[in-house]
């Protein structure tokens, strides 16, 4: 226990084993801190997405019943009235036209 706290075993003549395993734990640390915060990015980003989609349908819920609103004919009478257009009395027909050659 003396020996690794005073660091000679770095240094020692079968070193070389130490220091690859070493760097071979320093690489594994590296790569496990670089995935969690890849990882980390990744939920937060997940997060600012869902929220966005949620507002988008909200908007989208909003602007569908303004336009079923607008679609009534009750407020497209309203609304033409102003300009002076009313509605027609009569029922619409068909025109039938013949050909002269059959």
């Amino acid at each position: 226990m003396y020996n690794i706290l005073k660091g000679t075993f770095l240094v020692s003549d079968g070193a070389f084993k130490n220091w690859r395993l070493i760097f071979f734990f320093l690489a594994l640390a590296i790569l496990m801190i670089a995935s969690s915060h890849t990882t980390d990015r990744k939920v937060h980003n997940i997060a600012r997405l869902n929220e966005q989609v949620k507002e988008l349908r909200s908007s989208y819920v909003e602007t569908r019943a303004l336009l079923m609103e607008f679609k009534m004919e009750s407020v497209i009478k309203k609304r033409l009235a102003s300009k002076g257009i009313k509605s027609s009395v009569n029922p619409p027909f068909k025109i039938i036209i013949k050909s002269k050659s059959n």
